[in-house]
């Protein structure tokens, strides 16, 4: 059987093939870089069925937005938070009826594996007696949706104005992660799921959700138009399939 043959049944078990003489070769997929062990399970699981090839690039959401919106060829964009979808809205490069809440997620305190480190998250919290005069690792809350909500976050707390001026900020939240994996900041605010999928950190503490905005994954097509293939590939992140795998890493699937 040929290889477009094979495509062109596995897109119609999914229910999705439109009328077109050819079959793309490809997705490809912008993403936030929190989403990066997850989607690229899925893209995998996804392939095995089609036979369509996903390209991904991961980063964090503003950079890749900004990509976008400057023409690079992606087919779908995943962003960490709504702020960014609502930029390629405006650039005209996202239309609204193509986006949809996809996930969720929880902010957590995060330091090495080894240390010894206990923060009470609240409003008399210890976090700047624990810090010290050592660096606080977040995503750059200027760009970087983690270190946004990780600024709301302590900002709600009180705590931001003292701490600020300790903050390393990080360009990606994997980035913040890498940091505290290798010890050169002793805290750091990232994603539960990053928190997850690493050995050498622990989680010190979880923020409080009513400290900051609720965080929500939108997912869109981009607009270009979009290919059969590229709504072949929305209606698998819905499935059950990629729910399992988002949910395994500690994603809520909204």
């Amino acid at each position: 059987m040929t290889v477009i043959k094979t495509r062109a049944l596995a897109l119609l078990a999914l229910g999705l093939l439109r009328c077109a003489p050819e079959i793309a070769s490809s997705v490809t997929v912008f993403a936030a870089a929190s989403t990066t062990n997850a989607l690229t399970e899925i893209a995998t699981g996804f392939t095995k069925i089609s036979q369509i090839p996903v390209r991904t690039s991961f980063a964090s959401s503003s950079t890749l937005a900004k990509q976008i919106a400057e023409g690079a060829p992606a087919d779908i964009y995943i962003s960490a938070n709504p702020k960014w979808m609502d930029y390629l809205v405006e650039k005209r490069r996202v239309l609204k009826e193509n986006r949809f809440a996809l996930l969720g997620n929880r902010l957590v305190l995060i330091a090495p594996k080894v240390s010894t480190a206990h923060v009470t998250i609240a409003l008399d919290s210890n976090l700047a007696a624990v810090l010290g005069q050592d660096k606080l690792a977040m995503g750059d809350p200027d760009h970087v949706p983690a270190g946004t909500y990780g600024k709301q976050a302590l900002e709600s707390l009180g705590l931001w104005v003292a701490l600020a001026p300790q903050v390393a900020r990080a360009w990606d939240v994997r980035a913040c992660l890498a940091l505290v994996e290798r010890a050169e900041a002793p805290l750091g605010i990232v994603y539960a799921t990053d928190a997850a999928v690493s050995d050498k950190v622990r989680i010190v503490s979880e923020f409080p959700a009513a400290t900051h905005s609720a965080i929500t994954y939108p997912a869109a097509l981009v607009a270009t138009p979009p290919s059969p293939e590229s709504h072949v590939f929305i209606k698998y992140l819905k499935g059950v399939d990629a729910r399992a795998v988002f949910e395994k890493y500690g994603f809520k699937v909204l």
